[in-house]
């Protein structure tokens, strides 16, 4: 995991080399002032040189100026180089999770997500900034101050330096429950997001049932959750700090002691015992900032190591020979296709289909039957394993195939619309984004949206908020035929589209679709059987088998399934499930 973080510096080798030195200069300039304090101590002042009192104040002054420039530059640059860390972690976990498959959203919230690519990230950012410069000025530091003092007294330094590995001993104790504990509440802060993420996506659902109340128990549910891991991280990290500190506490209280005896004793003159006393802390305050480094590792470890997780999930897959899908037909196979989401339950049983080009075929059955499932594994969101028979489009077994290929001549239009923060042209233009004004227009005409638009003050430059807010059902779904007939495929699935919409809107969307099925292979998932009856064949499908095919007509004549579901449909006053 390491050398995948160092990665992340390569970019930026020069600008970090750069900062490095300006932190060795720190460093070494932090050096100056306990030395010339000491021959001042020793020399200028006892012989009265006053001048060259004067000269070491101006070149300490100097120093200090020429820090102030350093100091900025790390500051600035060092920041500058964990941001584009950052930013590169965000591109790759981004791109990342563009290319992972169905079956880790279906299992993941998105606010966890969200919750990696900000908030762990920046922790990763700060330790790419903070953790080098504090490694390589508190080391050298350590060292210069060490032998600096060695100088001055070897054995007081000795008596010193006894306490380190105490120190070492205590801080890696307390820091893996400190860890730990920091972990957990990364966890727990994720939950919030996710509770937060869904509250708000549903806040209009929870309006209008007045869940209000409910909504706020499952909130204060993480947040309770949050705020005891909170209190077991900061517990960890107040032992951590107590006790470290204590033992640097105990450096001052040895100094003061053992000093002082060796003063009375004149082991060492009172300029040395005053320089030694100001020169510790240029040991004693590395070894701190070390220790506080800890924490910052911890924090900035553990958002890297959420960062790998993600980076680390399988991406959907295609065979390293994968063909591109040219020139389609859209005659659609599938062969004894069985499926399961898991091992515990298959959803799809030995299916066998077949469609012609340019034919519509209707799925029709209880819900759970597998009827979305068989239209989610035609683009290849599921894969689809060895063994379990194969789907073919135009003869061609869609595992040979790459992916986007696949989808590129497959459209979708869904129950569930989804459209993105953004215009009107935004997300028509969304089915390809390199259309032009007349064909995106063209499109608009033909699903039925263009006179609408064209009411707006800013027309299809009109922002319609987060996932349409703004416009009716009927208005959305009307936007989503629009990018299926500017993505123009020659492959059709309508997943309920038209389910959740009233009568009225139904018939107007309906004949929107009429058009967009117009030379197209089409699969219908239908709960209205109403809006099917005109399909070339029908298909019953049961508990992951099919159980009827044929026409309307047959199906009726057959007086099985099919018969009895339409005439409870009609029972039931246009419901069905």
């Amino acid at each position: 995991m390491l050398k995948r973080f160092l990665s992340y510096y390569k970019p930026h080798k020069k600008l970090l080399v750069m900062d490095m030195l300006a932190a060795l200069l720190i460093s070494l300039t932090g050096m100056v002032y306990p030395i010339i304090t000491r021959t001042m101590l020793n020399d200028f002042i006892p012989n009265k040189l006053y001048s060259a009192i004067i000269v070491a104040g101006c070149v300490v002054l100097g120093l200090y100026v020429l820090r102030m420039f350093l100091r900025y530059f790390v500051q600035y640059y060092g920041h500058l180089i964990g941001v584009r860390m950052q930013s590169q972690m965000r591109r790759d976990l981004f791109g990342h999770l563009e290319k992972l498959p169905f079956r880790f959203y279906d299992n993941n919230e998105t606010g966890r997500i969200m919750t990696r690519i900000t908030s762990d990230l920046f922790e990763v950012c700060e330790l790419a900034h903070h953790g080098p410069e504090n490694l390589l000025i508190s080391s050298v530091m350590l060292v210069l101050s060490f032998v600096y003092l060695m100088t001055i007294d070897w054995v007081l330094t000795l008596i010193v330096f006894a306490c380190v590995p105490f120190l070492i001993i205590v801080s890696t104790h307390f820091r893996k429950a400190m860890k730990e504990a920091f972990q957990a509440r990364r966890k727990s802060n994720a939950t919030i997001n996710a509770a937060v993420e869904s509250s708000i996506t549903g806040i209009r659902v929870t309006k209008a049932y007045t869940n209000a109340a409910r909504e706020m128990d499952k909130f204060e549910k993480g947040d309770v959750e949050f705020v005891e891991s909170s209190r077991d991280a900061y517990s960890a990290m107040a032992k951590f700090h107590a006790s470290t500190s204590f033992i640097t506490d105990v450096f001052n209280v040895i100094i003061l002691i053992a000093g002082g005896l060796f003063l009375y004793a004149g082991r060492i003159n009172f300029a040395d015992y005053s320089t030694f006393i100001v020169s510790v802390n240029l040991f004693i305050s590395p070894v701190t900032t070390l220790i506080g480094f800890m924490e910052q590792f911890q924090n900035g470890a553990s958002g890297f190591k959420r960062f790998v997780e993600i980076m680390d999930e399988v991406p959907e897959q295609e065979a390293p020979d994968a063909m591109d899908l040219e020139s389609v037909h859209g005659v659609l196979d599938f062969e004894n296709v069985t499926f399961s989401y898991d091992e515990t339950k298959e959803v799809l049983h030995n299916v066998n289909l077949h469609v012609e080009k340019g034919c519509k075929l209707a799925l029709v059955g209880p819900s759970g039957g597998g009827k979305t499932t068989l239209c989610h594994l035609l683009p290849n969101f599921y894969r689809l394993e060895e063994g379990n028979g194969c789907i073919r489009i135009d003869g061609q077994d869609i595992r040979t195939l790459k992916l986007d290929s696949i989808r590129r001549n497959i459209g979708i239009v869904q129950q569930d619309v989804f459209l993105f923060v953004g215009t009107i042209r935004d997300n028509i233009l969304y089915g390809r984004p390199d259309a032009t004004e007349a064909e995106m227009i063209e499109a608009a005409k033909r699903a039925n949206i263009h006179d609408y638009i064209m009411t707006l003050e800013k027309g299809y430059d009109t922002e319609i908020g987060e996932r349409g807010v703004k416009l009716s059902g009927g208005q959305k779904q009307r936007l989503s035929i629009a990018r299926v007939f500017l993505k123009d495929p020659a492959i059709l699935i309508l997943d309920e589209a038209t389910s959740a919409l009233d009568n009225t809107t139904e018939v107007l969307i309906q004949q929107s679709l009429d058009e967009l099925c117009r030379g197209r292979t089409t699969l219908v998932v239908a709960h209205r059987l109403s809006t099917i009856r005109n399909a070339d064949e029908i298909a019953v499908v049961m508990n992951g088998e099919i159980t009827e095919r044929g026409t309307h007509e047959e199906l009726m004549a057959k007086g099985g399934t099919y018969k009895n579901l339409y005439a409870l449909q009609f029972r039931d006053n246009d419901t069905f499930e």
